[in-house]
C-alpha cells in the first residue's frame, strides 16, 4: 500500500481539503473506495455547499446516508450536508427547546428572534458545525472510517477552528447555569416558591450534550492517532501557494497533516515540458507530509473512473 493509504487507514476520521477545483471530492471518494475494497465500512461526507458527490458517483445523495458502493465486507456510504436543511433543522431544534424552557408569554418574541437570526452572520456556520460534529459522532460509532470532503480552504479552516470556540462558549453557559441554580436554591431557602427545576435540568442536559459533541470533535481534530488532514492540490503556482498556507494554519490549529495529493499531473510522454515544470514545483513543496502523485484521469465520473483513481492512490 502507499504511504497515503497506510496513514489514512490508521485513523478514524480524515478531512480532505484544498483550493477549490483541485479534485477534493474525487480524492475523498477514491480514498473511501480504496479502504472499502479492503473491507472497511466508510462514510464519505460532503460539507461543500457546491456538492459534487452525487454527480461523481452517478447517484442521488442527500442529507441522509445512502450506500454508494458495497463489496463482500466493506462499503461506502455517502452524505451531502444540506446547508438550508441544516439551518432549518438547527433553528427548529432551538425553537423547540426554547418553547419548553421559556414561559409562554415569551414564546412569540423567541420565535421572532430566531427568524431574524436565520440570515444573521454566523448562523450558517454554527448550524453546519453542529451537523458536522453530529455526523462525526454518529460516524465514529457506525463506521471504521469517516472521510470529510470539505469546502475550499478558507471555509474549512474556519470550520476547524470553531469546535474549540464552541466548547469554551458552552462551558461558560454551563458555569452560568451553575450560578443560577445556586441562586434558585438560596431563593427557595428564603421562602421562594417558584419551581424551575425541570426547566433547569432540561437546559443542563441540552448544554451537556452540546459540550460532549463539540469536545469530541475538538479532541478528535487534535489527536494525531485518530484524525488527519489530507491536502489536495494541482502542480500550479496558486494552488501550491495556498497549500503552503493551509499547512501553516493546520499546524497553528494543532490538526495533523498526514498527506498531500498532487492531482491531475500531465502525461510526461505527451507533455514533457509541462510535466517538467510540475515536477519542479512539487520538488520544492515541503509540507512535512508525503506527496502522492496522481496522473490526469479524463472524465472522472462514475465507478470505473473512481476505481482507477483508488488504485492510483493505493
Amino acid at each position: 500500500m502507499s504511504d497515503l493509504l497506510i496513514a489514512t487507514g490508521e485513523r478514524r476520521a480524515i478531512f480532505v481539503g484544498g483550493k477549490g477545483g483541485v479534485g477534493k471530492t474525487s480524492v475523498a471518494s477514491s480514498l473511501a473506495l480504496a479502504h472499502a475494497r479492503r473491507g472497511s465500512r466508510v462514510l464519505v461526507v460532503s460539507t461543500d455547499p457546491a456538492h459534487n458527490l452525487g454527480h461523481l458517483w452517478e447517484t442521488r445523495v442527500g442529507d441522509d446516508a445512502v450506500t454508494l458502493w458495497e463489496g463482500d465486507e466493506g462499503r461506502v456510504d455517502g452524505v451531502e450536508i444540506d446547508p438550508a436543511r441544516t439551518v432549518d433543522a438547527h433553528l427548529s431544534a432551538v425553537a423547540e427547546t426554547m418553547t419548553r424552557l421559556l414561559p409562554e408569554n415569551l414564546h412569540r418574541a423567541a420565535r421572532d428572534h430566531l427568524e431574524s437570526a436565520r440570515d444573521a452572520p454566523g448562523t450558517h456556520e454554527a448550524a453546519v458545525l453542529e451537523r458536522v460534529a453530529e455526523t462525526l459522532e454518529a460516524g465514529l460509532d457506525s463506521y471504521d472510517l469517516v472521510v470529510f470532503d470539505t469546502a475550499p480552504s478558507g471555509h474549512t479552516l474556519h470550520l476547524l477552528a470553531m469546535p474549540e470556540q464552541m466548547t469554551g462558549w458552552t462551558e461558560k453557559l454551563l458555569a452560568n447555569r451553575d450560578r443560577s441554580e445556586r441562586y434558585a436554591v438560596a431563593y427557595g431557602s428564603l421562602g421562594g416558591t417558584k419551581d424551575t427545576s425541570d426547566r433547569d435540568a432540561e437546559l443542563r442536559r441540552m448544554l451537556l450534550r452540546r459540550k460532549a459533541r463539540f469536545s469530541l470533535m475538538r479532541d478528535s481534530l487534535a489527536d494525531p492517532h485518530r484524525t488527519g488532514f489530507v491536502i489536495v492540490t494541482v502542480a500550479e503556482p496558486m494552488p501550491i501557494a495556498e497549500s503552503r498556507e493551509v499547512a501553516s494554519q493546520l499546524a497553528e490549529l494543532g490538526v495533523p497533516l498526514i498527506g498531500v495529493v498532487a492531482n491531475r499531473l500531465s502525461p510526461a510522454d505527451l507533455m514533457p515540458l509541462r510535466r517538467s515544470r510540475e515536477d519542479a514545483l512539487l520538488e520544492a513543496l515541503d509540507l512535512g507530509a508525503p506527496i502522492t502523485r496522481i496522473p490526469l484521469i479524463d472524465e472522472l465520473i462514475g465507478l470505473p473512473s473512481l476505481e482507477r483513481l483508488a488504485s492510483a492512490l493505493a
